[in-house]
């Protein structure tokens, strides 16, 4: 029969190896292609840094991210996962997603493969963080925690009558929630019965909607809102929605590709607040001192020099 001292290795080898490794929890976004798109992820990646964060940035990447642009997000510490394209546009519906990126956040149903991790935490490649939002990996297990979203009138309706939901989709759900920010748990199983259900849609007929519509239905029992104070998109400027909480939020989204600090800089002419906040987001780009590499660079640039074997002793 094994001591008592013997059976309690494995007990204090659990709590070294709790203590020494950090916890499963970590950020992820998804980052597809060969354009400026990976500004957006690098500065997400600086922004989390700027609020002491102290979980990683998960970048799943489709295939054709060029190889140079993986060595970048390398380098700002993100850790960096290949995954397969869900969705390829049809040629005879080419004008559909008339974009590559909507078809490629389909992919984003794959991150709930990750489970090396408990909890992860979305958040779109547009976004930024202005506040440190670590507590939120505390919410509610078994759910999915994501803002809410709308149809964009200024009443804030959620069902304008302009907007007819699927009818491919099943009832429309009760309330409408944001994909480009939410809090789960990986699941290969929910992974492959969101992707069940995907297909199951888009058998017979080409691609209508986008991701965030699957996403509400599969979890339409399962989601909880967040304040709206957590969370705002840029894209409210332009719908002439009640913007005043904006500078406040934690998480800004910057939305539309013309809202996007990096491809349109702030200018005469546009809403004050806006250029308020793409200076913002600009300001957090533009501070590299948090880079993984400049950090490890000036840390062997202040590594004290050790005189050679072949120097004469004085």
């Amino acid at each position: 029969m094994a001591s008592d001292s013997t059976r309690t290795v494995p007990n204090a080898a659990t709590r070294l190896f709790k203590e020494k490794c950090p916890t499963r929890r970590a950020y992820v976004t998804l980052l597809a292609g060969n354009g400026d798109d990976l500004k957006g992820v690098e500065g997400l990646a600086r922004g989390l840094r700027k609020v002491k964060s102290k979980y990683s940035l998960v970048v799943a990447i489709l295939p054709d991210v060029p190889e140079e642009h993986r060595k970048i997000l390398k380098g700002l510490g993100c850790i960096v996962k290949v995954i397969r394209p869900v969705l390829y546009q049809p040629k005879e519906h080419a004008h559909l997603a008339a974009t590559y990126p909507f078809l490629s956040n389909y992919s984003k149903l794959l991150i709930w493969q990750f489970e090396e991790y408990s909890k992860m935490m979305y958040l779109e490649g547009d976004t930024q963080v202005y506040g440190n939002i670590d507590f939120l990996f505390d919410s509610l297990d078994g759910y999915i925690h994501a803002p809410l979203d709308c149809f964009c009138t200024g009443a804030h309706e959620q069902w304008p009558e302009s907007f007819k939901w699927p009818k491919e989709l099943g009832p429309k759900p009760l309330s409408y929630y944001s994909a480009s920010m939410f809090v789960f748990e990986p699941s290969t199983s929910t992974s492959v019965n969101l992707l069940n259900n995907l297909r199951s849609i888009t058998r017979s007929q080409p691609i209508p909607f986008a991701e965030q519509h699957v996403f509400n239905m599969y979890f339409r029992k399962r989601l909880i809102p967040f304040s709206r104070y957590f969370y705002g998109e840029l894209t409210m400027v332009d719908e002439k929605k009640n913007i005043d909480h904006l500078e406040e939020v934690m998480v800004l989204r910057y939305g539309s590709p013309q809202l996007r600090p990096w491809r349109h800089p702030p200018k005469m002419g546009n809403p004050e607040i806006a250029n308020k906040l793409k200076r913002k987001w600009i300001d957090i780009y533009k501070d590299q001192s948090s880079d993984f590499q400049k950090q490890k660079s000036a840390k062997m640039k202040n590594f004290p020099k050790f005189p050679s074997a072949t120097s004469s002793s004085k």
